[in-house]
């Protein structure tokens, strides 16, 4: 049997949506990002959860749904979260997730993945900001004020 040389080649691509800002959206503020957020996930009937972002003036350069999972859970992979991030040569990232409940309360398994990602961000040189957990009245609870970060 003969083997023949196979040579892979691998290619990113990103695939921008532009979307029509009237002026570049910066973050300030938990509120800040939980109003973004909640307009790209807040009343979606599954988890999604979402990336954000940032340039060195934490302007969101870019808004990634990293995941979309089912009713009560999403697979979250450090790999397909940071993706976008450095892609977008971002600074850093604040992350969201719903909760289709529209319940914001974080679950354990919502902070020990948090707590997974800001380790993952510190490898990579990519700050994590903030892990809101939002619905579609903008409400939200930010792990970050809560400690978790």
């Amino acid at each position: 049997m003969k083997l023949k040389k196979v040579v892979e080649i691998v290619r990113i691509k990103q695939v921008i949506n532009e979307l029509e800002w009237e002026e570049r959206f910066t973050v300030r503020c938990p509120e800040d990002a939980a109003e973004v957020a909640a307009k790209f996930i807040g009343d979606d009937d599954r988890e999604v959860f979402l990336v954000m972002c940032l340039n060195t003036k934490n302007d969101v350069v870019a808004v990634h749904r990293a995941h979309v999972g089912g009713l009560n859970a999403s697979l979250v992979i450090p790999r397909e979260v940071f993706k976008a991030a450095i892609l977008n040569n971002s600074r850093s990232v604040i992350f969201a997730h719903n909760h289709p409940s529209q319940n914001c309360s974080p679950s354990r398994e919502d902070i020990e993945v948090t707590q997974r990602l800001v380790e993952c961000g510190k490898i990579l040189g990519i700050d994590v900001m903030d892990h809101l957990i939002v619905n579609a009245s903008a409400k939200f609870v930010s792990l970050k004020e809560k400690g978790y970060i």
